[in-house]
């Protein structure tokens, strides 16, 4: 095994480009500038995003990493002659053969920037699609796609329905890497509990919140960190919600930041009642930090369990369950050393980088 890895290791692929133009800042943004990290040492990245937005603006933590290039595009509309016309560019003068796209509506544009230019496109996929897009349109803009990569085997099988494949497109399964580096457990008497996400209706920060009543009735003392910025729709809602509870001041809202790590030092338990995720990089990280984790049973989590990974899963948005299982975890506090084993068998950044070499040429 090891001299299959150095043979693929060895061989240095052509100029690759990590495409993201996504303005958020969520685990898919993170996941594209992780990547370009772990495959810069193997071929030439060039890392594109839209201008002034997260990844941009973060070029600081990767720029100068192993020769990685930024380029940023401005546009305000995901069919856009800017994005055509300069990611076209940007390929043309680099001599960029590999392309890794994370996201879904700018390929409209992106189709033409591809046109006639025989480019090996790998689309990485890392939601939940919810209607089939398998109109002439979409078969269009979907039919030079080599590769459909998917992080789970739930979101292959999403992947399988929702998308068009073109006569050349594969599927693929490649899990995530999880590596968090200088981890230090920091335990207090006070019961800790974390979510981490960007916070909106269908990540179940509400219910987790809704579950820590049982606590506060129980006399029980803990605390909560949510750390994710608040969608724009949602915040109305859901600040009216977090204002209006008895436990307030045991809920801090910490907003997103670099220095996650730190949190899950001092948790005790990761809450996490998501309603869809693909598969969450943050739920992995808390596994791997031995963190107690609670989870609704849907999309990828129970093949997590399927995988030999030792968290609690509850029935699918049923808040008084999650509340007891809260509770039995709360009077019951562990460490879970065998997810920190298994973490690193099954989410290994060699395999992940591996497995990403195969597809390049």
């Amino acid at each position: 095994m090891q001299k299959k890895w150095m043979a693929v290791n060895l061989n240095r692929k052509n100029p690759t480009a990590i495409i993201c133009l996504s303005p958020n800042s969520g685990g898919m943004e993170i996941d594209a500038i992780k990547l370009a990290k772990k495959l810069s040492s193997h071929t030439l990245i060039t890392l594109i995003a839209k201008q002034d937005c997260f990844i941009a603006n973060s070029k600081n933590d990767y720029i100068g990493y192993n020769s990685i290039e930024l380029e940023t595009i401005p546009f305000l509309f995901s069919i856009s002659p800017s994005i055509i016309f300069r990611v076209r560019r940007i390929i043309q003068e680099k001599g960029i053969k590999n392309i890794i796209f994370f996201g879904a509506s700018e390929l409209k544009s992106l189709y033409f920037s591809f046109l006639g230019l025989n480019m090996n496109l790998i689309v990485r996929h890392g939601t939940n699609k919810s209607a089939p897009k398998k109109d002439w349109f979409h078969k269009l803009i979907y039919s030079d796609v080599h590769y459909h990569v998917a992080i789970c085997k739930h979101l292959q099988k999403n992947v399988d329905f929702i998308i068009p494949f073109g006569q050349k497109s594969q599927s693929k399964l490649i899990y995530s890497s999880v590596n968090l580096p200088n981890f230090h457990p920091i335990k207090s008497d006070c019961f800790t509990l974390l979510n981490v996400g960007r916070i909106e209706a269908r990540k179940g920060q509400a219910d987790a919140i809704k579950a820590c009543n049982i606590l506060y009735e129980k006399g029980i003392d803990f605390h909560f960190y949510l750390a994710g910025g608040i969608a724009p729709k949602y915040h109305t809602i859901f600040m009216d919600f977090y204002n209006s509870l008895p436990y307030k001041d045991k809920i801090t809202l910490v907003g997103h930041t670099p220095n996650v790590i730190d949190y899950y030092a001092k948790a005790d338990l990761f809450l996490f009642p998501s309603y869809g995720e693909g598969l969450s990089n943050a739920f992995l990280e808390a596994l791997s930090c031995g963190l107690e984790c609670i989870a609704y049973d849907n999309t990828s989590f129970p093949e997590l369990k399927e995988l030999g990974l030792d968290f609690h899963l509850v029935e699918n948005k049923n808040i008084d369950q999650l509340s007891h299982t809260l509770l039995h975890c709360a009077q019951n506090r562990s460490i879970n050393q065998g997810n920190i084993t298994k973490i690193a068998e099954k989410f290994s950044t060699q395999a992940e980088i591996k497995q990403y070499l195969e597809l390049l040429e």
